[in-house]
């Protein structure tokens, strides 16, 4: 079941209103999850309109209106701003000044906090242990000196990442040794980083949250991740979890949401080690690994987070069925023929044009039973 925590009634006075039927949602950002937004969006008898530098974006097949402009555009972030309602976004790395502009014009939820906190690795890490919870051994590296010191300190096995910009497992070295430590540099353009000690885990899981504009906390069940390059391959519902440790995973969560003030659906991805629960890292968005609620819950994440933006109220994500989500990746697209005539399968394709390596496709949700727990 989802866990609702219900906010102070004498803070109910402050909760703005609810947006109406027939409002309009601004998306920051053209790809598969404001795509799938806008989808949700429809079904609430919203609008959406996507703001996207990128010509033909995925979201725009499915969207009210598209406005193609850099985020260095004033004029078009204005008019953008001014044609609707609140303004979300599908990826963090948004710049500064355009924020400045679209404040002033609509509210942005998730606010800017969460933005500027998850757009550099170091500085999340040090807002995750400041809520209480356990990350992995790391280093700040700004240049050679600074990763054989962290080198000394967090050892080897590790890995080198970008302090902003990296996703999907670009912008990070191993490191084996620390005759390693060049290579690493130069992999990662020289560009800040930190160094982070590998971890022995048993299993990595995400938790998909979504907090409202009144406080109400509600959770989907966490999923288990398998990852393939760098990238997800898989996110398995239910993972293999006993309770205390699902509680855990899910405190964690809300503990990070509340800490930012948040509203929307957040993901939060864990490892599961033999000592506890150690936070990777946050996604102030909807999320890869959540794709499954789709169709194990009547309310998707996609739903939630525009009810969380709206104010309306939150959903119930209760899990229906036991999902294993796919994601399709580059080739796999010749798959979808085959994936198509198994009715347990449900695709969901997000439209782009060109298929090359390493690139999302689309994803597949296959049902493998009735909801039932596997911890």
């Amino acid at each position: 079941m989802i866990d609702f925590d219900t906010p102070d009634p004498e803070e109910i006075a402050e909760i703005p209103a609810p947006l109406p039927v027939g409002a309009t949602i601004g998306i920051l950002g053209g790809g598969q999850l404001g795509r799938m937004l806008s989808v949700a969006a429809s079904r609430l008898g919203m609008k959406t309109h996507i703001f996207e530098p990128g010509e033909n974006p995925p979201a725009g097949q499915v969207a009210d209106r598209v406005t193609t402009a850099g985020y260095d555009d004033e004029a078009a972030l204005r008019a953008f701003g001014e044609a609707v309602d609140v303004i979300t976004y599908e990826f963090e790395n948004i710049p500064t000044k355009a924020l400045d502009i679209l404040e002033e014009l609509a509210p942005i939820r998730p606010n800017r906090e969460a933005l500027r906190i998850s757009q550099d690795r170091a500085i999340e890490k040090g807002f995750i242990q400041s809520c209480g919870l356990n990350i992995a051994p790391h280093c700040a590296v700004s240049n050679a000196l600074d990763l054989m010191v962290a080198l000394e300190t967090v050892g080897v096995p590790s890995i080198l990442k970008t302090r902003t910009l990296g996703y999907d497992g670009k912008g990070q070295a191993r490191l084996s040794s620390q005759e390693d430590a060049a290579a690493a540099l130069e992999a990662v353009g020289n560009a800040p980083a930190i160094l982070e000690g590998f971890v022995d885990f048993e299993r990595e899981v995400s938790v998909i949250v979504a907090r409202g504009v009144d406080g109400s906390v509600a959770f989907y069940d966490p999923g288990e991740n398998v990852h393939k390059n760098g990238i997800l391959a898989t996110t398995t519902v239910p993972a293999r979890l006993g309770e205390n440790r699902q509680k855990a995973a899910k405190l964690a969560a809300q503990t990070i949401a509340e800490g930012l003030d948040y509203v929307g659906v957040m993901g939060v991805e864990m490892f599961v080690t033999a000592s506890g629960l150690l936070v990777n890292e946050i996604a102030p968005r909807v999320h890869n690994s959540g794709h499954w609620t789709q169709n194990g819950c009547v309310i998707d994440q996609f739903e939630q987070h525009i009810r969380a933006i709206a104010g309306w109220p939150l959903g119930d994500g209760t899990r229906h069925s036991n999902v294993v989500m796919e994601n399709l990746i580059g080739d796999d697209m010749d798959r979808v023929p085959e994936l198509a005539a198994d009715p347990a399968n449900a695709l969901h394709l997000y439209g782009k044009a060109e298929v090359k390596p390493g690139r999302k496709m689309g994803h597949v949700n296959r049902i493998t039973g009735p909801a039932e727990d596997h911890s």
